[in-house]
């Protein structure tokens, strides 16, 4: 097999940025796992693959059906009621009952301030501590030449549409949240057409 055709079947799509916090250690400890936003499921090959307890909420149906869909071709164990279909707002599991949230390209889509605060605060609420949050975003950290205001929701560059941040207010809800940064903000800019943040708190 090739060794790229080798990787994929390990790890699927898994986002790059995740992997470098899976190779680093930072989910050894960390076995009960929340993918909000999950989409389709292409951060999940590894966990479900490796034993973790995982979760799994978006507001989409579909994508929630091709997550099951994608345990059982594993034979991975993903209960009932692990799975939730909804707005990530109101999540249906206790306080402090996982041990690390991935929010991956999941935060842009707020309607506004208000909508990125009730996600974000939410996923902190079933965070342990201890715990890790990952999230990748579209931010407008090194786009500001090219944005009408650092924060809102906007037309960016390439064509869509996306609530953006600056450093300042994810540095802000560090602080409001508790957390601390787990690694440097870092921000990967495509030829100043988007940016994309990767945000790693401890708690």
């Amino acid at each position: 097999m090739r060794p790229s055709a080798e990787l994929h079947s390990q790890f699927g799509d898994l986002d790059i940025y995740l992997f470098d916090q899976i190779q680093r250690g930072r989910f050894d400890e960390r076995r009960r796992i929340l993918d909000a936003g999950c989409g389709g499921g292409r951060n999940l090959p590894y966990f479900l693959s490796h034993g973790f307890d995982v979760r799994v909420a978006d507001a989409d149906a579909a994508a929630v059906g091709a997550v099951r869909r994608l345990a059982a071709a594993m034979g991975a164990s993903l209960p009932d009621d692990h799975c939730y279909c909804g707005p990530l707002d109101v999540l249906p599991w206790a306080d402090r009952s996982v041990d690390a949230v991935i929010c991956s390209a999941v935060l842009h889509f707020a309607r506004d301030e208000h909508d990125f605060a009730a996600m974000l605060r939410e996923m902190w609420r079933v965070l342990a501590p201890g715990g890790l949050f990952f999230a990748r975003l579209a931010t407008s950290i090194g786009l500001e030449r090219h944005l009408a205001a650092p924060v809102g929701r906007m037309r960016l560059p390439d064509g869509s549409d996306r609530f953006v941040v600056d450093e300042a207010t994810l540095l802000r809800w560090t602080a409001t949240l508790g957390g601390t940064l787990a690694d440097p903000i870092k921000t990967t800019n495509v030829q100043n057409l988007r940016c994309m943040t990767t945000w790693v708190l401890a708690r």
